[in-house]
């Protein structure tokens, strides 16, 4: 589907219909409290009423898409703009003028001012750092004993970020701080979004304070990076100093709030969801040594023996769908929100102007509808031949249009490499006291994933 196939509202308006209401609401909290109690069983039966649904946060009606086709006409179509119940919740922490929640004039010259660093002709720059970061794990698994997988996760995906895009000398205890801190943000922000309570959240209650002393954590680790960076007067070629030289439109210096929003959308939700999937992956690796084994054996036949280098990405093909297959049934983003900007419809059901719309990945990639043994971990359907059957926007991991994630060719050769050379260097085992069940917040990533490398 094209922006062009999106069809706004007919004249014959009397032709639309409401979306049926979601059973199981209670008073004042809606379907609040099932997606707080089991949010993503909640949105995958949600298909089963229909292509569209209503559903109740607190006591504002969102609309759910359930289908693939209908998940791309909302991303695509000129009628949706970011906003709506995710947003809102994260503006906390992103600010209103990053590129992740900007929209209009403002998003289109972010774009352009990060588009560059993430160019496919610019990401083999980044392949020396990722090399480095990936081995300097392997070097401090090679000793043995217990992984702590979420602090392990976050620490690759910061330093690579930070050595990548900002330039910087981060040192672990930044990671570590940033790992801390983003746990306890993102499940407040996730609780905000679907028990929407307003003021009860500004009560001095404990959970309140620790999201907040965590929120403050956070945006004062973005200063101390910024203020490092002008004290140093160093301007080497990357992403922080086209943000400290960039011009808005009437040519003048962008504003500090602007620098310190777009620094945060680089730091917090690139880090969040990349070291969630590679937790998701390191899961994968343990619970389907098959699977690990197959990359591994992938991984000498392209190398012949030597270390995987950055280059050697491109022909890593089974291992690259064991990375897709991993995002498809454990997606780190599993729900999003749009807002409609004009009346307009969607598969044939009446939205109106200011209407929330959420849909779940999660639930989109899972459909028994789109998947053939649609809870069977098979890197193997996303051969050619096979993959051509799944229907269309039936697995968008990095979205499409306007929206989609800028750096989806760098994340991608990133968790190919680093699973490349996690599976030819150990094979895994979870220990007593690992929790691979789903934590649910804003993200998706396993609750508490203990592992014992074993060198191959």
């Amino acid at each position: 589907m094209t922006v062009e196939s999106v069809k706004p509202v007919t004249s014959d308006a009397s032709e639309l219909r409401e979306p049926p209401l979601a059973g199981g609401g209670v008073p004042l909290l809606g379907h609040g409290w099932k997606l707080a109690r089991d949010p993503l069983a909640f949105m995958a039966q949600l298909r089963d009423h229909g292509d569209v649904v209503r559903i109740r946060l607190g006591p504002k009606t969102v609309y759910a898409v359930t289908t693939p086709a209908l998940t791309g006409e909302l991303a695509l179509s000129p009628d949706y703009i970011i906003a709506g119940p995710l947003w809102e919740s994260l503006e906390g922490l992103l600010g209103k003028e990053g590129v992740a929640t900007a929209n209009g004039p403002l998003h289109r010259r972010q774009r352009r001012i990060i588009q560059p660093a993430f160019r496919l002709d610019a990401i083999p720059a980044y392949g020396p750092i990722m090399e480095e970061e990936t081995r300097a794990l392997v070097e401090r698994w090679k000793g043995g004993g217990t992984i702590d997988c979420t602090s392990e996760s976050f620490r690759i995906a910061v330093r690579v970020a930070a050595r990548c895009l900002l330039r910087g000398q981060f040192m672990d205890e930044r990671a570590e701080r940033l790992c801390v801190a983003l746990a306890s943000v993102f499940q407040g922000m996730y609780h905000r979004m679907v028990v929407p309570l307003g003021p009860l959240y500004r009560l001095p209650l404990p959970a309140n304070r620790e999201f907040n002393r965590a929120l403050a954590d956070l945006h004062l680790l973005v200063d101390e990076i910024i203020a490092e960076r002008r004290a140093s007067g160093q301007k080497p070629d990357d992403l922080l100093t086209a943000l400290l030289e960039a011009k808005d439109d009437n040519g003048d210096p962008i504003g500090e709030q602007e620098i310190h929003d777009q620094v945060v959308a680089i730091l917090t939700p690139g880090s969040e969801t990349i070291a969630s999937t590679i937790m998701s992956l390191l899961l994968v690796l343990a619970d389907h040594p098959e699977q690990s084994d197959k990359v591994c054996a992938e991984v000498r036949e392209v190398t012949g023996g030597r270390p995987v280098a950055f280059d050697d990405v491109r022909r890593l093909t089974h291992t690259n769908n064991v990375v897709v297959e991993a995002m498809r049934l454990r997606p780190a983003v599993w729900i999003l929100t749009r807002r409609a900007v004009t009346d307009t419809e969607l598969g044939g059901c009446r939205i109106p102007a200011g209407a929330d719309i959420v849909y779940s990945p999660y639930a989109i990639q899972r459909d028994p509808r789109s998947y053939e043994r649609h809870l069977e971990f098979d890197p193997d359907r996303w051969h050619p031949e096979r993959s051509k059957d799944i229907p269309k926007y039936a697995m968008r991991p990095f979205s499409v249009g306007n929206r989609k994630c800028p750096s989806d060719h760098f994340s991608m050769a990133l968790l190919t490499l680093v699973t490349a050379v996690l599976a030819d260097g150990f094979r895994f085992e979870q220990v007593t006291g690992s929790v691979g069940a789903t934590r649910v917040g804003i993200t998706l990533r396993p609750q508490r994933l203990l592992l014992k490398p074993v060198p191959r």
